[in-house]
């Protein structure tokens, strides 16, 4: 997999300027992950890993009791979050430059709630100690790298509802509408003008398919199931925001 360089222009002006240096999920050669090729052993598509990931971080969060989650009902550990979280990274690298402003940022921001994994039983944590120490939008706090990771959730989930409303060979229209939708409304002109020029390196729909290991009919099933998955993990996490009166305009 591949290590972002600090000589990489691009990388440098999409990136937060850094508080104090997060710990890095190394990406290295080739695209792969090691959580894709961790799938490939238990005969997974990079995608299926991702899909079944989130269905049980979607039935973490019924308001029933879990035998194998020693947090309250309804809660999410953040261990568990974040490798979930984790397998999605190969899914930005299959997209190629075009994304590269998502992947490095996305990659970064889950390094550093893994870290906080380590003294953090669950997302609520993290939340209320930022909310208590009046950093919840400080760069480089956990809330603020959660409502990243949050957005390149969605960012996928958008993407995917984009594939599947077309059968246009380039991605260029999909991604672009995607990305307008949920990241451009909190992006500098400059990150924004850097991405739309990117989405012309995007790989074709059926390049995309073969880095994924999927067929036409497996992709649109997995898609969907992924949408279905993300998006109660998404909304629960919003609603972590707003019950503490936090906006979500950021």
């Amino acid at each position: 997999m591949r290590r972002y360089f600090s000589n990489s222009n691009l990388t440098q002006a999409l990136q937060e300027p850094p508080h104090s240096p997060p710990p890095q999920l190394v990406l290295q050669d080739p695209a792969m992950t090691a959580a894709s090729a961790e799938a490939n052993a238990r005969g997974q598509t990079p995608l299926s890993a991702v899909v079944d990931a989130f269905e049980d971080l979607a039935k973490r969060l019924k308001p029933i009791t879990d035998q194998d989650n020693d947090v309250g009902p309804g809660e999410l550990r953040l261990d568990m979050f974040c490798d979930s979280c984790s397998l999605v990274s190969v899914l930005f690298s299959c997209l190629g430059l075009a994304f590269k402003f998502a992947e490095s940022e996305y990659v970064s921001k889950v390094g550093t709630l893994v870290e906080a994994s380590k003294r953090h039983k669950t997302l609520q944590n993290i939340l209320d100690m930022d909310v208590a120490n009046g950093t919840v939008r400080t760069p480089g706090s956990h809330s603020r790298n959660l409502r990243r990771v949050r957005q390149g959730l969605d960012l996928i989930r958008a993407l995917f509802e984009q594939f599947l409303a077309t059968d246009d060979y380039s991605l260029k229209d999909a991604a672009t509408t995607a990305y307008a939708q949920v990241c451009a409304p909190y992006h500098t002109w400059a990150v924004r003008t850097a991405v739309y020029a990117g989405m012309y390196t995007l790989p074709s729909r059926d390049q995309l398919l073969l880095k994924l290991s999927e067929t036409d009919k497996s992709a649109e099933k997995q898609m969907r199931r992924y949408i279905n998955a993300s998006l109660p993990v998404i909304e629960y996490i919003d609603k972590l925001y707003i019950s503490r009166n936090i906006s979500l305009d950021w």
